[in-house]
């Protein structure tokens, strides 16, 4: 009962000072305590259930136990990171958005290939990942490359809609007043579209960088080298090692958050404009 009192104690205390936090004026600090203090409170609960409980560190080990297979397996984690979220991942995510944008731009130039590659590119984004994988990896071999690969596939189609839409922003009386001064389609286009376009363009790469390193992870399940997330996950899970897996997650979790911040801080940056950045802290 200790260890289930311990939780409960836990769960009362993380609510009543969130519910404080809640009530004072928003800052950095207080938007940063809420959901650190949530998630210590969600990790205490975490392990006082699991221990309480006697549940079978197969079905779900404590946090304590994830921590310590973490600390001691980093140098297998860290190989596991680079051969996934940085071969595989990085750089599908690079060539898979980088090549849906000039091909937006060419969209744009040329209005008749709208109607011919977004319909293929919707049919190409419907394709079950489960399907395209395993395809991919005999065509690409059982490296990092099929991997990238299956993760241009993912970002592509994102991409290219929303910043397709995001060229469509700039209003007709923009585009009349650009006209006036004899700019031509290319200056109107650095000049006036693409900067309209940015938050269309970062609400992609956003999207985009969950998708990469998910699309990664699961097509190494079908063929990789002794190394990666997926790999590491696949055959722990095999061998019951369930505190390696969830160490593995924890590795994912922490590399999905850092490359989404990562983009958002450039896009509060490049659109510090736009009035959706302004009302934020």
């Amino acid at each position: 009962m200790g260890w289930l009192a311990t939780g409960v104690f836990a769960w009362v205390l993380g609510w009543w000072i969130n519910s404080r936090l809640a009530r004072q004026s928003r800052t950095r600090l207080t938007g940063l305590l809420v959901p650190v203090i949530f998630g210590l409170t969600v990790i205490v609960i975490w392990e006082s259930l699991v221990r309480g409980l006697g549940i079978s560190p197969v079905l779900l080990p404590p946090p304590t136990a994830i921590a310590t297979t973490f600390a001691r397996s980093t140098h297998v984690l860290w190989q596991d990171f680079v051969q996934t979220a940085i071969k595989g991942a990085l750089t599908g995510y690079v060539l898979g958005c980088g090549a849906a944008f000039v091909i937006a731009i060419a969209i744009d130039r040329f209005p008749f290939l709208k109607r011919g590659l977004l319909p293929v590119g919707n049919f190409v984004a419907a394709l079950p990942i489960i399907g395209m994988a395993p395809i991919l990896v005999m065509w690409f071999g059982f490296d990092w490359q099929s991997k990238a690969a299956v993760v241009v596939v993912m970002v592509f189609f994102p991409m290219l809609v929303n910043t397709v839409q995001g060229l469509q922003e700039a209003g007709a009386m923009q585009r009349d007043l650009m006209r006036t001064y004899a700019a031509g389609y290319w200056q109107t286009l650095l000049k006036l579209r693409l900067p309209a376009a940015m938050p269309f363009v970062f609400n992609g790469l956003k999207i985009a960088t969950t998708l990469a390193l998910i699309g990664a992870i699961v097509a190494e399940f079908f063929g990789s080298p002794i190394r990666g997330m997926g790999f590491r996950i696949s055959t722990s899970v095999g061998q019951l090692a369930l505190d390696l897996v969830w160490a593995e997650i924890v590795v994912a979790a922490i590399a999905g958050s850092g490359f989404y911040g990562a983009v958002a801080l450039l896009e509060k940056a490049v659109t510090f404009w736009h009035p959706s950045q302004r009302g934020r802290a």
